[in-house]
């Protein structure tokens, strides 16, 4: 008897998943990389199948990392995420986020709480800074 393997057909990240009309689809993050090196693609999936399932389609890219010059890199394809936002895909957090920062749609209240955390952080480091220059 012959033993046959089971070759899984491997899909591109542009794209190729299951596309069921009504079902329900989300905008989300999928993260790739290595450890300690995270870089992120923005997929439009079935909203209901596992992160790791197969995409729709790929709108676009992140690297949350800063570069040489402090800069974290974003790409998005906005004329796709348009189209899927009309065919009333589900925004995620992260990715409204993403879109707030970059002027696609307003900013996300979380934008402004981080803001706001982050500056009170820095006001008490400040103010312990100069207590214990004083003393």
């Amino acid at each position: 008897m012959r033993a046959y393997r089971i070759i899984k057909k491997l899909l591109p990240s542009s794209g190729g998943g299951d596309d069921y009309e009504k079902a329900k689809k989300s905008i989300r993050l999928i993260r790739h990389g290595c450890a300690n090196r995270p870089f992120y693609h923005i997929i439009v999936v079935l909203q209901r199948r596992d992160c790791k399932s197969h995409p729709i389609e790929q709108l676009g890219t992140f690297d949350p990392l800063e570069n040489h010059n402090g800069e974290k890199l974003v790409s998005f394809n906005l004329e796709r995420i348009k189209y899927w936002m009309a065919k009333k895909a589900r925004l995620t957090d992260p990715v409204a986020q993403l879109l707030g920062l970059a002027g696609f749609l307003p900013i996300h209240p979380r934008t402004y709480m981080t803001a706001w955390r982050n500056r009170q952080k820095t006001e008490s480091q400040t103010e312990l800074a100069t207590e214990s220059a004083r003393n």
